[in-house]
């Protein structure tokens, strides 16, 4: 029996009619678990998911900043469709068009019969667009994530003739505000949400890891203060995946677990220069996991999947998924505009993803074969428009305002990690790159992914791959063309 027949059953049960789903979205996290082959992190329940689940290798963010990615997840449309250009908070205050509210997967699940909740990080706007019937309180506190699924238990438990959805979204493993006071060095690593050394969460416990054991990515440098961070990273990820565990044995507990559909990723890659706010792979590649309910063989999936497709799938498992058009099969109320809120361009009845439901039982399927990223601000003050488009094997990246020095994230600049190698001068190595040509990139930038996976040789100028670099110029061109993307416009006149 296949997942399309599971799926189906799922669907037609008399007890119930449609599968619940938790979508749950980890923050600043690469695919960097036992299941995706690391030997020394410990995430022992996302391995058991994937155990028992569809896990793609080749998923993607189509953007490496956080309220734009959440903005894509929750809309099927590529940032700079939805107007959710950067950040939401403070200064920064971009904002989804009102119009997505039409789409948008927490009102198109309501208009499909469903309980809508969230708990954890939200980070986009307006509430019209992304509306839920309930916000959870985050039990614990903001890094003690275990602890929140104490909150989801009546939810799980309500008994209703209508199935709940629920975005659980961690803090971790962020970034924190904090560092590791007892660490030797002058460059303090972040702790990425963690408490002190021999400190805990409440009754939490916490997995801490030597920095001598981590493995270091080919595109960061190997220096104690990078392997100090990603050892603090390494605790957040495992502090997680706990909560990962609790989650899944309250939904056993409530007898709702073989009826539930669990997607688990990240906004996007994990919280290094070379990485967040860039549209290289450490940047872009994500974990992703998928349960469906009556699903007990492990698949891996090789299709090149992206945000995009999330809001999608998941209304293709709801049944309000029209595959024909490529949008719902009814358009949610769009409320009226406010002063100040942009109302976009009223004309949105499809996505810009597409359901990966069909092939979730597949290990290559055809089709899957590309992802196109975008990528324009993350704060207010770091305007640097990017596009980038990949197949298997190549990958081009446009740098629309490469004249500009690259501008850093605040808390990237500041990272241990970066500064350590900044402080040696700009022909100090940053990974395979030198410090001064990470902040200052050409207009393109061609790299071949099965040779360089680490993104460290331009090959744009190569005379041999001159007519690879035009294919993939074109091909970028017609994925902004396909996307509504504004900044085509740059192709015409700079």
């Amino acid at each position: 029996m296949n997942l399309r027949t599971l799926l189906y059953l799922a669907l037609t049960a008399p007890a119930l009619a449609k599968p619940n789903i938790v979508m749950f979205v980890t923050d600043d996290q690469s695919p960097i678990a036992g299941c995706y082959g690391s030997k020394l992190i410990q995430t022992p329940h996302l391995d058991a998911l994937a155990a028992e689940g569809t896990l793609f290798t080749n998923a993607f963010a189509t953007t490496a900043s956080c309220s734009a990615s959440r903005s894509v997840i929750l809309t099927g449309l590529h940032n700079h469709a939805n107007g959710q250009y950067g950040h939401v908070h403070h200064y920064h205050h971009f904002e989804t068009y009102n119009d997505c509210a039409a789409i948008s997967l927490p009102n198109q699940l309501r208009l499909n019969g469903y309980r809508t909740a969230h708990i954890g990080k939200y980070h986009v706007a307006p509430e019209a667009v992304y509306s839920y019937d309930t916000f959870l309180k985050e039990q614990g506190g903001g890094h003690n994530t275990p602890e929140w699924i104490e909150s989801c238990k009546p939810l799980f438990e309500e008994k209703s003739d209508k199935p709940f959805f629920l975005t659980f979204w961690t803090h971790d493993p962020h970034r924190s505000g904090g560092v590791v006071k007892s660490a030797p060095e002058e460059l303090k690593p972040n702790l990425f949400g963690n408490p002190q050394p021999g400190k805990q969460y409440g009754q939490t416990p916490e997995v801490a890891y030597d920095p001598a054991e981590v493995t270091v990515p080919g595109w960061l440098p190997d220096t104690i203060e990078c392997r100090r961070e990603i050892a603090q990273y390494y605790q957040s990820c495992t502090r997680t995946d706990l909560a990962l565990g609790k989650l899944v044995q309250a939904l056993k507990d409530a007898g709702q677990y073989e009826n539930t559909m669990i997607i688990y990723t990240a906004d996007h890659g994990m919280a290094f220069p070379g990485a967040k706010t860039t549209v290289y792979e450490a940047g872009l590649r994500v974990p992703f996991i998928v349960h469906m309910p009556g699903q007990t063989k492990a698949v891996v999936n090789n299709a090149l999947i992206s945000h995009a497709d999330i809001t999608p799938s998941l209304l293709d498992a709801a049944g309000g998924y029209d595959a024909k058009t490529g949008g719902p099969k009814k358009l949610a109320p769009i409320p009226k505009v406010g002063r100040g809120e942009n109302p976009g361009t009223g004309n949105l009845k499809r996505y810009q993803g597409r359901s990966w439901i069909p092939i979730l039982n597949e290990a290559e399927p055809k089709g899957w074969d590309s992802h196109f990223a975008s990528h324009t601000f993350h704060e207010i003050q770091m305007y640097y428009p990017m596009r980038a488009i990949r197949d298997r094997q190549y990958k081009l990246i446009w740098n629309i305002a490469s004249p500009l020095p690259y501008p850093f994230a605040s808390d990237l600049w500041a990272a241990s990690s970066w500064q350590a190698q900044f402080r040696k001068g700009k022909d100090a190595k940053y990974g395979h790159r030198s410090v001064d040509s990470y902040i200052q990139r050409p207009a393109f930038e061609l790299y071949d992914l099965e040779a360089d996976p680490s993104e460290s040789k331009n090959l744009a100028d190569d005379p041999k791959l001159a007519s690879r670099l035009e294919i993939m110029k074109e091909q970028l061109k017609t994925a902004q063309k396909q996307t509504a993307d504004p900044w085509l416009l740059k192709w015409s006149y700079e």
